[in-house]
Parts: C-alpha cells; structure tokens; sequence
C-alpha cells in the first residue's frame, strides 16, 4: 500500500469515526450552529435595504452590521477566556441562548433601536459560540480527526452561501424580512438540544492557573477598533478617516493583550500561525470586497452576475477543505503554504480583470482557484492552533485566531476603500484595484514564506 493509499483511508476512517454513536450528537450540533449563523451572515444582507427601509433606519444603514461585529468581537474574546476557567459548556449554553433571543428581537423589530438591540444580541451569542465550539473540537475529537471536522465546518457554509441569499429574498417578497429572523430561531434550539448530552460528559475542566490581565478592556477596545475601521472602510472620506487611524491606536495596545506573545513579530509555532490566519483572511477577503464592483462598474455586469464568483469560490473552499481533511499524511504546514499559494494565484489572475480589457469571464475560475486556497490553509490554521493549545489556553488561542482573522479583514477591506476613495471611484475603481490587488498578492506571498516558521508549534509557545 502506497503513502498516498494509507492517508486516504485514513481520512476516510476519520470521517467516519465523526459519526459513531458517540460522537454523533456533537458532530451534529456543531454542523447545525454553524450553518445557522451561516445563514443569518447570508441572508441579511439580503434583507437589511427592506428592514432598514420599513424602520424608517436608512440612514442608519451600516450599523446593524457594526453592531453585530462589535458584540461579536467582545464575545470572542470573553468567550475564550471563560471557556478556559470554566471550559466550554456554559459559553455553548450562553452563545445559543444569547443569538435566540437576539433573532425574536430583531424579528419583532418595531424600530431601528430594536433592531439594533437583537443585533447585538445576536453578535454576543455568535461571538461566543464559535470560539466555544473551538475549544469543544480540542476536547472531544483526537488531533487526527480535527481536519475532518474543520471540513465539515467549511462544508456547513456552502449551502447557506448557495441559497441563503435567494431563500431570504423570497421571505422578504414573499412573507416578511423578519422570517429571516424569526426561521431560524426553532433550529437554534435544536442544535443546543443535540450538544446537552455531550456537554454533560465533558471531563471536569482544569482552570487556567495565569491570570492574564486586562482581557475585559482590551476586548472593548478591539470591539470599537475594528467597528472604527470597518466604518472608515464604508465611508473613506475627511473625519472618517481620522476614525480609522483612532481605531488603530486603539487596537494597537489591546493586540498585546489579546493576542499570543510575538505574534506581530511572527514568532516561531503559535504566534506565527495565529498572524497567517490574519495575513490569509484578509488577502482574501480585501480582494474579494471589490470583485462585485469591478464587473458591475468596469465590465457591465448586473448584481446577480457579478455575485456568481463569490459562489464558485464558497464551492472552491469547500473543496479544499473537504480534500485537506482526507491527506492525513501531509503536513499541516505544507497545506498551509499550498493554501497561500493558491491564495495568491487567484488575486494575481482577478487582476487582470480590473483593466476594461481584462478577461472577465475567467473571473468565476479564478476565484474558486483562491476559494479552494482558503479551504487548504483555514482548516490547517485551526488543526495546527488545537494542537499547540493545551485545556488552559485552547480557549484564549482559539479567541485569537478569531480575532486576527477579524482584524486582517478589516484592516485591508479598508486600505482598499481608501485606496478607491482617494486614487479612482467607484464609477472606475481601475486606477486603484489593480495596486490594491498586487498589494494583496504581496500579502499572501508573504503569508506563503512565513509557513517555513510554522514548523510544530508546541504548547504553550
């Protein structure tokens, strides 16, 4: 039997063992919570110009996507700290809880301060969740079989990233906006209902014995940073941008606090993985940001053609992630590398298309090639972060790689809306998307080098 043979049946018995008795409920749960905030990231987008509009909130447009990004980053972090004094039964009992009263909230929404209030509540409990489920992957499944369960995590965003845009179009035509809430509210339930069992046999958890100080107002200030910055994205102009770079003394000193020790340095093991995760999420999705505009305002697309590349390259993640999780005998960092790589073949190639003479068409291709990247690393990131994590910090690492990916986001989605802002338009972004997208290339090649100090992160490192 060949190398190639053994990895593959190995990550076929790892797949299945997702599905013994045992671990049935929890594999099911954690692939329904995550496909509901899924579909609540997809559909309100979707929703939000009839919400807003019925709630007499128009100008007040951006701010149920800040409200839900500042609660979520708060969260994140408080999250991973009292899932590592208390582990992660209360945060995956909290989270749920917290996002289902925020969904009844906003769905009877009578005013934008209502809605504004379930946004909140909806970002508490997502924050929340998500890093919670983190640390429950590090406590019930063995390291081999993490890549298979991160797979199935990326997996769980394809159908919502396939249909949840149509589907909350028809409730909103159809019914009301508020059924993109409302929904979605009875699933939740049931995906805490299918985790109960398996949170009542987690082993008694061992507090972290360090206390790190100053998590609270560090997770304040990087609430508001990256609200800061991402509304300096959508508003690049005079006093806003005076708002960014505040955002940015903020969140400077509250990085020192929320993030492992060198890991702006790009310190060998976990520091350096937890930046990648930054470098990687936000190459990707700063390029991403301008695909739509490209193709409607250089080549002519309508909104619906111009939102098909964002589709392929959900299927390209999903791929990759799922392709990742049956190569047990590659190394983690390699796919890493291979995900950057790819990462950065796909920015090379859409920015071709930003010229008026770019190929267009090819854009969809490309995207799924940068798609399929995201699926490699993502899910190596998050291997590679569980096993350098212990019971006592898996909570804390796991907030950061949340946070980093967050931040890495925002902070290049707004480098290319000042970019745009101040070099072209958004009648003809050319002039601006194509340094914009070599710079993202730059970005994601350097992410690709800094895989050689991955290496075998330790605990603790």
């Amino acid at each position: 039997m060949t190398t190639t043979d053994a990895g593959r049946e190995t990550g076929q018995s790892a797949k299945s063992r997702l599905w013994t008795p045992e671990r049935r409920g929890p594999t099911a749960g954690i692939i329904l919570l995550v496909t509901l905030l899924a579909f609540e990231n997809m559909g309100v987008s979707t929703a939000m110009p009839r919400m807003v509009a019925e709630l007499d909130g128009n100008d007040l447009y951006a701010w149920p996507f800040l409200a839900f990004l500042a609660a979520s980053v708060i969260a994140t972090v408080l999250s991973g700290r009292f899932s590592d004094l208390r582990g992660p039964r209360p945060s995956l009992l909290a989270g749920p809880a917290l996002f289902l009263v925020g969904l009844l909230v906003a769905g009877a929404a009578q005013d934008m301060a209502q809605l504004l209030l379930g946004r909140v509540l909806q970002g508490l409990g997502g924050g929340a969740q998500v890093v919670a489920l983190y640390v429950l992957i590090g406590l019930v499944y063995e390291e081999e079989d993490r890549p298979a369960v991160f797979g199935l995590v990326a997996s769980a965003w394809v159908v919502p990233s396939l249909v949840g845009p149509a589907v909350s179009g028809w409730l909103t035509e159809a019914l009301s906006w508020r059924w993109v809430f409302l929904g979605l509210a009875p699933l939740v339930l049931l995906g805490v209902l299918l985790l109960v069992p398996v949170l009542r046999k987690l082993p008694e958890h061992r507090p972290d014995p360090n206390q790190r100080r100053g998590l609270p107002l560090a997770a304040l200030a990087a609430g508001g940073g990256v609200v800061g910055l991402s509304w300096a994205a959508q508003h690049p102009t005079g006093v806003n941008l005076l708002i960014g770079l505040a955002a940015l003394v903020v969140l400077v000193p509250a990085l020192r606090v929320l993030l492992p020790k060198g890991t702006l340095l790009a310190r060998r093991g976990l520091p350096v993985t937890i930046l990648a995760r930054g470098l990687l999420a936000g190459s990707f999705f700063a390029a991403e940001a301008f695909i739509p505009l490209t193709l409607t305002s250089v080549h002519g697309y309508s909104a619906i053609a111009s939102g098909i590349p964002l589709t392929l390259s959900a299927l390209g993640w999903s791929t990759g992630a799922w392709w990742q999780s049956r190569k047990s005998d590659i190394p983690r960092e390699k796919l890493v590398r291979w995900g950057f790589v790819l990462n950065a073949v796909g920015i090379a190639g859409v920015t071709l298309i930003a010229p008026p003479w770019g190929p267009a068409w090819l854009t969809p291709v490309l995207w799924a090639v940068a798609g399929a990247g995201m699926g490699l690393a993502m899910s190596s990131l998050s291997v590679l972060t569980l096993g350098a994590s212990s019971d006592v910090d898996r909570g804390f690492n796991s907030s950061a790689l949340q946070i980093s990916d967050m931040l890495g986001s925002a902070l290049l989605v707004g480098l290319g809306g000042v970019l745009v802002a101040t070099f072209a338009s958004a009648q003809a972004p050319t002039a601006a998307i194509v340094p914009f997208d070599l710079l993202m290339v730059g970005v994601a090649v350097l992410g690709a080098v800094l895989t050689r100090r991955l290496g075998r992160a330790t605990l603790g490192d």
